[in-house]
C-alpha cells in the first residue's frame, strides 16, 4: 500500500507523535520506517489527496512537533512512496546523504521574509532622483512631448524599479545574513521586492529577529516586511 511520507529524522529522536493525526479524510496513524541510524514518519496514504487546509495543517503538526525535539529534514506536502520497503531502500541508498543534511539542520529553523515598497512611494523616488524621467514626465504632462515619449518613460521606470528594488533585496539580505547559517533567495511575486529563506540557529535567533525589527524601523513607512517563522526548514532540506 501507498505511503504518503511526512518527514526524515534519527532514530534516536524522541519521536512523540501521540496526539497527531495524519493526512486524509479518514487518516491512518503515524508511524516510521526505520533503516540504520535514520528514520522516516509516514502514514498510509490516501487514495486521494490534495492541498486541502485540513491536510496541510496535520502535516506541518508532524514537523512542528519533531522539530521542537530535535533535527528533522522535512518533505514538501504530497509526498508518497510505494510502500514501507520503498522508504527503507531510499533512506539506506541517501543514507549518508540525509545524515549530513541533519547534522547541518540540528538546532535551526527558518525564517521567511517577503518585503514590499508603496508603488507611488517608487514613482515619487524616481521622478525626483531621474533627471531624465523628469524631463521626460514634464514634457508629457505640458504636452510638448513627442508621440514615443511615454513609452520611454514607460520603459526608463521600469528599468529604474528593477534596479532599485534589487538594490533593497540586496542591501536586505546583507543585513540579516551574518545571523543566519544559509540563506536561500526566491523570485518575488506581485509587489514584492524581496522573497528569502533564512536557516536561523537558535543562538541567532534573537539578534536575527531584533536585527530584522530594525531593518522595518529604519525603512519606515511605505515599506511592507512580512517574517514568517520559525518554520521547518524546507527550503534547506
Amino acid at each position: 500500500m501507498a505511503v504518503y511520507v511526512y518527514s526524515i529524522t534519527f532514530k534516536d529522536h524522541p519521536l512523540r507523535l501521540d496526539g497527531l493525526d495524519g493526512v486524509g479524510a479518514d487518516p491512518s496513524p503515524l508511524r516510521t520506517v526505520t533503516a540504520g541510524p535514520l528514520c522516516a514518519v509516514v502514514s498510509d496514504s490516501p487514495e486521494e489527496l490534495r492541498p486541502k487546509r485540513r491536510d496541510i495543517g496535520a502535516h506541518q503538526a508532524v514537523q512542528q512537533r519533531l522539530m521542537s525535539d530535535g533535527a528533522v529534514l522535512p518533505l514538501r506536502f504530497g509526498y508518497t512512496a510505494p510502500d514501507d520497503e520503498s522508504v527503507r531502500f531510499a533512506l539506506k541508498e541517501r543514507a549518508d546523504a540525509y545524515a549530513d543534511s541533519l547534522r547541518r539542520l540540528d538546532g535551526c529553523a527558518e525564517y521567511h521574509l517577503k518585503a514590499s515598497q508603496e508603488e507611488e512611494m517608487v514613482l515619487r523616488e524616481i521622478l525626483s532622483e531621474s533627471e531624465a524621467a523628469r524631463q521626460l514626465n514634464d514634457a508629457i504632462r505640458d504636452g510638448t512631448a513627442d508621440p514615443d515619449a511615454a513609452m520611454r518613460l514607460g520603459e526608463l521606470v521600469a528599468q529604474e524599479v528593477q534596479a532599485r528594488q534589487e538594490a533593497l533585496a540586496s542591501g536586505v539580505i546583507e543585513a540579516l545574513r551574518p545571523f543566519a547559517k544559509d540563506v536561500e533567495p526566491g523570485l518575488p511575486g506581485g509587489a514584492d521586492f524581496l522573497n528569502v529563506s533564512f536557516l536561523v540557529e537558535a543562538e541567532q535567533e534573537e539578534i536575527f529577529l531584533a536585527t530584522e525589527l530594525s531593518l522595518a524601523h529604519q525603512m519606515g513607512e511605505g515599506f511592507d516586511f512580512r517574517l514568517n517563522g520559525p518554520l521547518p526548514p524546507y527550503s534547506f532540506s
